[in-house]
């Protein structure tokens, strides 16, 4: 039992004599080092401190963070999704494209094609937006380029954004490209084809756009059974 006594206190020696070379870097520590015959305890509590600032200390840390990362990922609406109106409608298909001007009747409706990636379909979105919110009785139609890309070309869309004009028995009005520098050709055209009168006949001009051939057989079928 001596001996063993004896070999504890020479550790303890050594334990002492090395601590006093790190000195320096624990004179931060929280808690002041007990007397000189407390050496067991001395070593113990400088332990202690190295492993409560080392150790836990990250971990609370490491949590929060992981925490904070979580609650902060929320999706975003794209930008040709936000501040859409009631009257600016996605369409997403030629089917759907064809119905919405079939049922806006006697409405002015204008045609936006764009594409997510467009820069310049970007710039024009707000300012589209405020026009909309500006005459509730026009029928915005929003055609992504992307997702339609037959349809775009038998209708002749080359670039972008670009701009069509259709109302009732006149069918189409108008068509042009558009940036928000030349934002005023569509309030000029709105001045000019969003005046207030009555077509006599059905819609025209949807039989003109020759887009039955992108249809799917069934809703050929579905078209064809009824007129």
């Amino acid at each position: 039992m001596a001996d063993v006594i004896k070999l504890s206190c020479n550790t303890l020696r050594f334990s002492s004599s090395l601590l006093a070379s790190f000195s320096p870097s624990f004179s931060s520590s929280p808690r002041p080092l007990p007397p000189i015959h407390g050496l067991h305890r001395r070593v113990l509590s400088v332990s202690d401190v190295f492993i409560s600032r080392f150790s836990f200390r990250p971990r609370k840390q490491f949590a929060s963070f992981k925490m904070h990362a979580t609650v902060t990922e929320t999706e975003q609406p794209k930008w040709w999704e936000r501040n859409a109106g009631p009257n600016m409608i996605d369409i997403h298909s030629t089917q759907e494209f064809l119905n919405a001007l079939s049922q806006a009747g006697d409405k002015l409706v204008i045609v936006e094609f764009y594409g997510t990636w467009c820069a310049s379909c970007r710039a024009l979105f707000p300012k589209l937006c405020r026009t909309a919110a500006e005459h509730p009785e026009i029928l915005f139609l929003k055609v992504n380029f992307d997702e339609n890309k037959p349809m775009c070309k038998t209708l002749n869309v080359k670039v972008l954004p670009y701009f069509h004009f259709y109302r009732g028995a006149d069918g189409q009005l108008e068509s042009f490209s558009c940036s928000l520098a030349k934002f005023q050709k569509i309030k000029d055209a709105i001045e000019l084809h969003n005046t207030a009168r009555c077509s006599i006949g059905p819609p025209k001009g949807i039989d003109d756009l020759n887009l039955e051939s992108l249809l799917p057989p069934m809703e050929k079928q579905a078209e064809s059974s009824g007129t």
